[in-house]
């Protein structure tokens, strides 16, 4: 008797710890690796997270995609793509870590700890007044799930927010403004940019060097989002020169970082491993089982994609 099965694919995930939370959830599905998928016409769904060039083909009964992360840039657009429902990832405990990853990053600029930092390296005591929290401007550069839920929380401390979004968006104590022709004068308004937009043809090198200019003298840069999202080499030149002072990067246009590459180079950055925000499986599988259950009732899955914007 056929079993409906569910096909793993990730080069950085615990495929263990996925199989044992998805059982626990719908113990009537099989779980499979891609590298050994059996009986390939009883695979109706698949987990996946930068699968190779021409791994969709081998599955002409997919029901559904999952991506593992909430970024879909490297699932939409491909050739061998099904015409299935495609979803993201967006769990409480994802939006947990984005927040407080957020939060650390516009905390350690408002209470000014790489100056702090600095100092010590010098072994120097150095005392900067605090500011007041209201005076900080904090520009949120999209406003998905996780850009909602840090800009909700950067307002609660008392920060003057802001959010930008590809369409009108309300939050409570944020200002948001929205369209192409907002854009502008919402980066010259910030002295803290957060980068948070998917990436999309539209975004690829949206803070190009114009647009990073915008931004106030001596701002703060935090890039969550994709590094393609940002002119690399507009934006090193800007740290080189202070024009932007500081910038704290968890994505870049190649990962790993690699040996050598100027931004190791900068003592106004720090860089994180593409860890912002990561998936735990035990509480991700359950959108994920409920996603499929939807799929099995002829219903629409949890945090669907829309392929044509990329989100």
């Amino acid at each position: 008797m056929k079993r409906e099965a569910l096909v793993f694919y990730s080069p950085t995930d615990d495929p263990t710890a996925w199989r044992d939370a998805l059982a626990a959830e719908l113990p009537d599905l099989d779980f499979r690796l891609s590298a050994q998928p059996g009986d390939t016409s009883e695979i109706h769904y698949a987990l996946v997270w930068k699968p190779p060039t021409g791994f969709f083909a081998p599955y002409p009964h997919l029901r559904l995609v999952t991506n593992l992360g909430a970024g879909v840039d490297e699932i939409v657009g491909r050739n061998d793509l099904p015409d299935v429902p495609i979803c993201r990832l967006s769990d409480p405990g994802m939006v947990q870590l984005m927040t407080s990853y957020v939060l650390f990053a516009v905390l350690r600029y408002a209470r000014d700890i790489p100056s702090f930092e600095r100092s010590k390296a010098r072994g120097k005591w150095e005392f900067i007044h605090p500011r007041p929290f209201a005076e900080i401007k904090v520009g949120l550069l999209g406003l998905g799930d996780l850009g909602a839920a840090a800009a909700t929380a950067l307002a609660n401390l008392g920060f003057t927010v802001s959010g930008w979004s590809r369409t009108q968006k309300q939050l409570a104590h944020v200002n948001c403004v929205s369209g192409a022709g907002a854009l502008d004068g919402f980066l010259a308004a910030n002295e803290i940019l957060v980068c948070m937009l998917p990436l999309t043809p539209e975004t690829h090198g949206l803070l190009d060097k114009r647009r990073l200019a915008l931004l106030p003298e001596g701002a703060k840069l935090i890039n969550v989002s994709r590094g393609q999202v940002v002119d690399e080499a507009a934006m090193i030149e800007a740290l080189r020169s202070r024009r932007i002072a500081e910038a704290t990067l968890d994505v870049f246009v190649k990962e790993p970082l690699p040996e050598g590459h100027p931004l190791w180079a900068l003592d106004n950055v720090l860089i994180t491993p593409h860890l912002a925000s990561n998936t735990t499986p035990a509480i991700a599988a359950r959108d994920v089982a409920e996603s499929i259950r939807r799929i099995r009732r002829g219903e629409e899955p949890l945090h669907r994609v829309d392929p044509k914007r990329g989100y």
